[in-house]
């Protein structure tokens, strides 16, 4: 992605133990940019089925991406960058997110990596039973989705420097060159 003057509104994506929240965090932070976490934006229904150890259908799905659609809107016409986490798993799901200075960060990594992050994950409504069906359906972005895609074997600071330094982000409130 070439830089411009209009810094792009980040949808932190993959499946569930990816790190999404922490890269999310630390790239808002390190950047003084807007922060949503996509999890808070589930309507409650959401968060009860999650609990209860059923994944969500794609009819579960669509309020909540509308919900983060409407963030990310808001911020790109605004001219506001920002930082949203969203596990966005289908195509489907970031076609309705996607948008002119919309860009994906897809966090990978192996069932058994991200299994292992998800047991020692205390606290969090998703139970690790639930790992599978994201993995079931995930769609990885393809070269037609503007996309980076990051490997999870690195720490979430090493992650955060290889994000700002391949997009080329700088601060907010930084001038343009």
């Amino acid at each position: 992605m070439a830089k411009t003057a209009q810094q792009p509104v980040l949808v932190i994506m993959g499946v569930s133990g990816s790190g999404k929240s922490t890269v999310a965090g630390l790239v808002a932070g390190k950047l003084g940019w807007d922060l949503a976490e996509g999890d808070d934006l589930h309507p409650a229904s959401n968060v009860a089925k999650m609990q209860a150890g059923e994944p969500l259908t794609d009819e579960d799905r669509w309020p909540w991406l509308e919900t983060i659609a409407e963030w990310i809107r808001a911020h790109t016409q605004d001219g506001t960058p920002g930082v949203i986490t969203c596990s966005a798993l289908k195509r489907v799901y970031r076609d309705v997110l996607r948008g002119e200075g919309v860009v994906f960060v897809f966090l990978q990594g192996s069932r058994d990596k991200i299994s292992d992050r998800l047991a020692s994950r205390h606290g969090h409504f998703m139970p690790p039973a639930l790992l599978e069906s994201q993995f079931d359906a995930l769609e990885e972005p393809t070269a037609d989705e503007d996309h980076i895609s990051l490997c999870v074997s690195a720490t979430p600071s090493e992650e955060v420097q290889e994000i700002i330094e391949r997009l080329n982000l700088e601060a907010a409130g930084a001038a343009t060159p």
